[in-house]
């Protein structure tokens, strides 16, 4: 009879961008819009996604982890791809030990960041700025 697998889904969002994390059982490979995390640009995102995972330490390398992200820019799409792998991760090995270890780090990799764009207001180009007046 075939084994049931298990498979964890979580969600990260920072900003505009989502990210969907899927993870199952597997030797350890990471791949990001179907881009492998070693060849993912720039450096500074590759390094703030693979965050949860130098904490996760063996863990991280007994499975496969699969981010489809999309929605805003390079490093909002890195963050919440990073949110993503923490929550898998923690529910994966439902561990209360890791889930501490990630809140101990940085609450946002489990808790998410609330900050959002403040929506644009009448009478002006932006949120805050009003049109310039051309007299005294």
């Amino acid at each position: 009879m075939s084994e049931k697998k298990k498979v964890a889904l979580e969600t990260g969002k920072r900003k505009t961008a989502v990210a969907r994390a899927i993870v199952k059982p597997g030797k350890g490979r990471i791949y990001i819009n179907d881009i492998s995390l070693e060849y993912m640009s720039p450096e500074v995102a590759r390094m703030k996604i693979q965050e949860p995972l130098m904490i996760a330490g063996d863990r991280s390398r007994q499975v496969d982890i699969r981010v489809n992200v999309e929605g805003g820019g390079v490093m909002g799409q890195a963050e919440a791809a990073r949110i993503a792998i923490a929550r898998a991760l923690a529910g994966w090995t439902k561990s209360t030990e890791l889930r501490k270890s990630f809140m101990a780090f940085d609450r946002v990799m489990i808790a998410g960041d609330q900050r959002v764009a403040e929506p644009k207001k009448f009478g002006g180009p932006s949120a805050r700025r009003r049109k310039q007046k051309s007299y005294r």
